[in-house]
């Protein structure tokens, strides 16, 4: 009986070693058949290799595309008349402020009614000053603003520029026909004169420096 039992033991220890034996032979054996491919670890990062380059190389050229370029502006080209105005046009607005001024001075004593002779002669000289230069400046201005009207550089302000100097234009005519035959009396039309006179001149400064402001 024992010696049936150690045979059987025998048997199934040499049949487990058999079997053993077998597989790693396989393993070690084991032949990719032609056109095959085996799909482990490795295989997997190769391919995905390539895609992740090509992802990070849109990343990057995205990144550091250029902008688009924005269309430059039209440059509006002016004739040699147009230049030599606006120069007329300038100059000329230089005396803006410092007639006003007198002006005002000069018209106060008038209003107040204590004005020798010779301040009502350089109230009309001041006067007479005021409508040359708003003369030549309306001539040149509306000239120029005529032929820049196509011209979309400051357009807006060119043109609030030139409305309120027409309104100042029309203002001083106002005041000159408001002005009393003699500046010593007519409360009412002094009055009114003069109001007109101020308002005309508030006008014509805030026109005038406006165009000062870039």
């Amino acid at each position: 009986m024992s010696s049936r039992v150690f045979s059987l033991c025998a048997v199934l220890l040499l049949a487990t070693s058999a079997g053993t034996v077998a597989r790693g032979g396989e393993a070690e054996g084991f032949v990719v058949p032609e056109g095959g491919f085996v799909l482990d670890g490795g295989d997997e990062e190769a391919a995905a290799a390539p895609l992740t380059a090509s992802a990070n190389a849109l990343v990057a050229a995205q990144a550091t595309a250029p902008a688009p370029i924005q269309p430059r502006p039209m440059a509006f080209e002016y004739s040699d008349g147009y230049r030599t105005r606006l120069k007329i046009h300038k100059y000329a607005s230089f005396a803006t402020i410092p007639l006003f001024v007198a002006q005002y001075a000069v018209g106060q004593k008038l209003y107040d009614g204590n004005a020798s002779d010779s301040t009502r002669s350089a109230h009309g000289a001041l006067a007479a000053s005021t409508a040359v230069l708003f003369g030549v400046n309306t001539v040149t201005g509306v000239w120029n603003l005529t032929e820049g009207r196509k011209d979309p550089s400051h357009r807006t302000k060119r043109m609030i520029h030139g409305f309120l100097m027409l309104a100042a234009d029309a203002g001083f005519v106002a005041t000159g026909m408001l002005a009393p035959d003699d500046e010593g009396e007519g409360g009412g039309d002094r009055s009114t004169h003069r109001t007109v006179a101020l308002t005309s001149m508030g006008i014509a400064t805030v026109a005038y420096l406006m165009m000062l402001i870039h």
